[in-house]
């Protein structure tokens, strides 16, 4: 028997068994679209951090006051580290806020392998333009480097000057919508009831504002001069990487007094969020996906069920065919493709369903999803995950009718004939 004939049988099957075939199909079809959705939120979401991160460049370090140890940070220390009962310690010493100072600004200057530092402060504020109010978020930066170290791009205007004092850059959704009427360049944003020139917009989607640091020393509430949230640090050569943190940390050990085992300061790069985010993302699309495939299972499951089915249906028939020379494997090949048939047109149908959730998604779940932008979840369907899904929605109905294909194929005319 011809391949194109056997096609044909194994069509007309589906085509005359049009219930049974259409409840097995959306079995397919649900665990074809929940892969989709589920892939496409996490093909998104790695594409989205990768464009966050790799802007940041190999060569930033961030530098930041506590240590996470056990899943807690130390708040405060004091000469043999926090709460510091040890012999010889005084007991009776007093303990201080964990921060960055100028002291640690000298340490790193004094490391050769440091190109640029750059110090930052940010906190709320409270801002008004045209008679509008709200709170946003302003951070200090030092304006001298800032420009050689960021990766934010600008929109329009300039970047912050070393000479540059009452002047701020704002993020884009702050100068599009924000406020009642445009922020644009020239425009004079107050904040805490200080005039601020707007000479930069950022191209981004923030509502944030970034100042010279002396500035914001003035109008963010509880910040002390020459105490910094964090530092950024751009090394000279990002292939030593890993040892020109070494070199910091050691240094800062040094200055700050502390040891392995009380280091009060993080260090990070980059590199290494980009590391754990991959790892977080994977572990997450696992799960997802192990869920997914249980609906998979189950539209196997329905496949089996009704080739099965269909065995019985058409034992005469499969009867009559060996009786006028169809051997087995023309049989056989008739209820692989019935299969293969179902599960290629569940599989066609369930991406197209699970491209529709996915677009629907980022609308229905906002900014509520873990780890999502600040543009909200975004959500991306490649053409490897359709022709995944595609291949594994026509494998499982070649898997789910192998069974009864063999089966079908083994049965001797005169017994199919003879069957009721």
């Amino acid at each position: 028997m011809k391949l194109t004939k056997c096609i044909k049988h194994a069509s007309n099957i589906v085509i005359h068994s049009k219930l049974r075939s259409w409840l097995t199909i959306i079995g397919i079809v649900i665990g074809v679209a929940a892969v989709i959705a589920i892939v496409s939120i996490g093909e998104g979401m790695q594409a989205q951090i990768n464009s966050q991160l790799s802007g940041l460049g190999g060569d930033i370090l961030t530098l930041t006051a506590g240590f996470s140890r056990g899943g807690g940070m130390f708040q405060q220390r004091g000469p043999g580290g926090p709460n510091d009962n040890s012999p010889g310690s005084s007991t009776t010493s007093t303990t201080k806020e964990i921060v960055l100072a100028r002291s640690d600004l000298q340490a790193l200057k004094g490391i050769p392998d440091i190109l640029l530092i750059d110090t930052n402060i940010r906190g709320n504020v409270n801002v008004s333009y045209m008679g509008k109010t709200g709170k946003i978020q302003a951070t200090g930066v030092d304006q001298k480097v800032w420009s050689q170290i960021t990766t934010n791009k600008i929109k329009e205007g300039r970047m912050l000057d070393s000479a540059d004092q009452n002047v701020i850059l704002i993020g884009g959704r702050l100068s599009s919508s924000y406020f009642s009427q445009p922020l644009g360049i020239n425009k004079v944003l107050t904040v805490e009831g200080k005039s601020f020139r707007v000479v930069g917009i950022l191209d981004d989607q923030s509502n944030n504002i970034i100042m010279p640091i002396q500035a914001a020393y003035q109008v963010i509430d509880d910040k002390t001069p020459d105490v910094y949230d964090s530092i950024t640090i751009k090394i000279r050569d990002e292939n030593l990487l890993e040892e020109t943190m070494a070199k910091i940390e050691t240094k800062l050990m040094q200055t700050r007094h502390v040891t392995a085992t009380t280091k009060d300061f993080s260090l990070t790069s980059s590199k290494q969020m980009q590391q754990t985010r991959a790892e977080m993302m994977g572990t997450m699309n696992t799960f997802l996906l192990a869920i997914a495939a249980v609906s998979l299972i189950v539209g196997a499951v329905g496949i089996a069920n009704t080739m099965f089915t269909s065995v019985l249906e058409k034992t005469k028939e499969i009867g009559i065919m060996k009786a006028i020379g169809a051997r087995n494997k023309d049989i056989l090949l008739i209820f692989l493709f019935n299969s293969a048939i179902i599960g290629l047109i569940g599989g066609i149908l369930g991406i197209i369903l699970g491209a529709m959730l996915s677009s629907a998604l980022p609308s229905l779940m906002g900014t509520g999803m873990p780890m999502a932008g600040r543009g909200g979840m975004t959500t991306l369907v490649s053409l490897n995950s359709i022709l995944m899904a595609l291949g594994v929605s026509v494998g499982v109905g070649i898997i789910a009718g192998a069974i009864p294909a063999y089966k079908a194929s083994k049965l001797k005319p005169v017994d199919a004939l003879r069957y009721e």
